[in-house]
């Protein structure tokens, strides 16, 4: 029988992690610092998309709060079936209603206003998908729960594939099999897997347009078409190299003007032109520090579908940011990937602060039950 129990206020404050909480405020300021050090030199940096972002951050911070507040397992358990099927019409969609965003139909407008439906049904993805997890549990190997779980991730996967959007298509494959292996999956599933695909890479390279296969090539040597596919690489080192050791300031440099999409998936090249390597670096300190934060509030869940949310959170933020500095640094293709609460977008943005409020509702709720039982005690 569960009995109810009263939190004061100054608890519920102590139920967000700070640790977590000032990595993701220190990442907001530079991103809006690179933003804001920009506007009026180009048509990225501009007064609307600063606003848009600062917006985007203050709904992310309420929404955050809101979901540390929410019982996940309980959530899930209520709303878990729900969620997952409005994901799924979300992006069935916007393969009839998208705007097209290149040659990706990934954007839903309603009005002056568009999403990318794909950044918001991550978060539920991740919940869905943890809770599978944790259902299955030593029983993953199974090849029913197999089969099971390969419809849960196959339908939402496949949906993005078709939208054409392979650069988030990509994330969501990786942080799929990071928290499947974490939740104890074969290795010997994984080198099968890694076999079929050595095999079948032949066969499925024609099956990608042109484009994509020349942004692939290009990606990891973009010397090959300096003029086209390789120019968005190597522009963006030159802008990372023109920062040097402290940068060129807030309102500095130049490089990153002539960058396309130097406000979202070029913005590390933009922020290290200002801020330079020593900004890089921090940067990515404390991107490691949320990632190992996260981690170890994993350890700490009461269950095992927080520990996968808190996993599966913790892919995201390695993937997009291992993919987005490898491409800004001409080491990987370009693909079109965010950096994690660095670049401009109010869905990526929003995205990613409803992920840290589930991982934040996953430490709180293990403080929860510690209120509860002092109060039964």
């Amino acid at each position: 029988m569960v009995r109810s129990f009263s939190i004061t206020a100054k608890q519920r404050v102590g139920m967000i992690d700070p640790v977590l909480l000032i990595c993701t405020l220190v990442l907001t300021a530079m991103s809006l610092s690179t933003l804001g050090g920009g506007l009026g030199e180009m048509m990225d940096f501009s007064t609307s998309a600063y606003v848009v972002q600062i917006v985007s951050v203050v709904l992310g911070i309420i929404m955050m709060i809101i979901i540390t507040m929410i019982d996940y397992e309980e959530f899930i358990d209520k709303f878990g079936v729900i969620f997952y099927v409005f994901s799924l019409a979300l992006l069935a969609g916007t393969l009839i209603f998208g705007v097209a965003a290149g040659s990706n139909l990934s954007y839903l407008r309603f009005g002056p206003v568009g999403i990318q439906p794909s950044e918001f049904v991550k978060a539920a993805y991740i919940m869905t998908f943890s809770k599978h997890l944790a259902y299955v549990k030593d029983k993953i190997n199974n090849i029913k729960n197999l089969a099971g779980l390969a419809l849960h991730a196959g339908l939402i996967i496949g949906l993005i594939l078709i939208s054409g959007d392979l650069g988030v298509a990509l994330v969501y494959m990786a942080f799929t099999l990071i928290m499947l292996f974490c939740a104890g999956l074969s290795v010997w599933l994984f080198a099968g897997v890694g076999a079929v695909a050595i095999v079948g890479f032949p066969y499925a390279w024609p099956m990608l347009h042109s484009y994509q296969q020349q942004r692939i090539l290009a990606g990891f040597n973009p010397e090959i078409d300096p003029l086209d596919k390789g120019m968005q690489a190597l522009q963006s080192r030159q802008a990372v190299a023109n920062g040097g050791m402290w940068g060129q300031g807030i309102t500095g440099g130049s490089y990153y003007e002539t960058l396309y999409a130097s406000h979202t998936d070029f913005i590390f090249a933009s922020f290290c032109e200002k801020f330079g390597f020593v900004g890089g670096v921090i940067l990515i300190l404390t991107l490691t520090v949320m990632v190992v934060r996260i981690l170890m509030i994993a350890r700490q869940s009461r269950c095992l579908a927080g520990a996968y949310i808190c996993i599966g959170a913790a892919a995201v933020i390695i993937v997009q940011t291992l993919e987005n500095l490898g491409m800004c640094m001409a080491f990987l293709p370009v693909v079109g990937i965010t950096l994690p609460f660095m670049s401009y977008g109010g869905s990526s943005m929003l995205s990613m602060y409803i992920i840290i409020g589930l991982v934040q509702s996953v430490r709180a709720h293990r403080e929860k039950y510690f209120f509860e039982n002092q109060n039964l005690s």
